[in-house]
C-alpha cells in the first residue's frame, strides 16, 4: 500500500492515513492493546519522511536520505516496534532485513569471520548481472558480548560496523541500527573509530531519556 503520490516534483502523503496503518499492523503482530503514543509522533514523522524518501521533510528534519538511521531510546520504548512497522509502508524491494545483534555474535561463534562477511561484503544481491546492496538494521546494538571462535576474541559489531562503512563509502550500502547506548557508550564498547563512522553514515533520531517502558 502505497500513502504517497509525487506531484510536480513534491512528494504529497497523507500522514494519518499511514498512521491508521501503522496502527493497524501493529496491533496484528503485537496484540489488540498496541498503540502509537502522542509523544512519539515528532520520532514517527522522522522515520515516516525518511523511509518514503521525502527531500524536503528530510531537509526540514536535517536528515539526509543517503545515510541510514540509528534510532536511540531506553529500554522498551518502542525502537524496534518502529523499526518493524516502518516496513509496511515499503515497496517490497525497498525493505529491510532486521537482525538481532545478539544473534549476530552467536553466528560468529558458530561460522567465525564467514558470519560478519554475511553482514558486510556479502550483503549484495546478484540481479541482472549488478550487485544491489542488501540494507540491515542492527536491532539492539550493545546487548552482544564479545565472542570467541575456537579461543579467538572478536568484537563482532564493531568489525561489521566498520566493513559496512567502507561499502556505504564506496557502494552506497545502508546500514539502520538501534540501541539504548548513547555516543559516549558507543565509544566505549565499539572504540572512537566505529563511533566517528557511524555518525557519518547514520542519521540519529532519539528518544527522550525519561521516555517509559511500553511493555510494562
Amino acid at each position: 500500500m502505497k500513502f504517497y503520490t509525487i506531484q510536480n516534483n513534491t512528494i504529497i502523503y497523507d500522514f494519518q492515513k499511514s498512521l491508521d496503518y501503522i496502527t493497524k499492523q501493529g496491533k496484528l503482530t503485537y496484540g489488540s492493546h498496541f498503540r502509537l503514543y502522542d509523544e512519539d509522533m515528532h520520532i514517527i514523522k522522522k522515520l515516516f519522511v525518511y523511509f518514503i524518501n521525502d527531500a524536503n521533510g528530510c531537509q526540514q528534519h536535517k536528515m539526509d536520505p543517503r545515510k541510514g538511521i540509528l534510532l536511540i531510546g531506553p529500554v522498551g520504548c518502542g525502537k524496534t516496534a518502529l523499526m518493524k512497522l516502518m516496513q509496511t509502508i515499503l515497496q517490497t524491494h525497498q525493505r529491510y532485513a532486521l537482525k538481532a545483534c545478539r544473534d549476530i555474535t552467536f553466528e560468529f561463534q558458530k561460522d567465525g569471520f564467514e558470519s560478519i562477511h554475511r553482514y558486510s561484503k556479502k550483503s549484495f544481491t546478484i540481479k541482472q548481472g549488478s550487485r544491489i546492496p542488501k540494507t540491515f538494521c542492527l536491532d539492539d546494538l550493545g546487548a552482544e558480548s564479545n565472542i570467541k571462535h575456537f579461543g579467538t576474541e572478536c568484537n563482532v559489531l564493531a568489525e561489521v560496523l566498520l566493513s559496512r562503512y567502507d561499502l556505504f563509502i564506496n557502494n552506497r550500502l545502508i546500514t539502520h541500527a538501534t540501541t539504548n547506548l548513547n555516543a559516549q557508550d558507543i565509544e566505549k564498547l565499539y572504540g572512537q573509530r566505529v563511533r566517528s563512522r557511524m555518525r557519518e553514515m547514520m542519521n540519529v533520531i532519539t528518544f527522550p531519556k525519561d521516555a517509559p517502558d511500553k511493555r510494562k
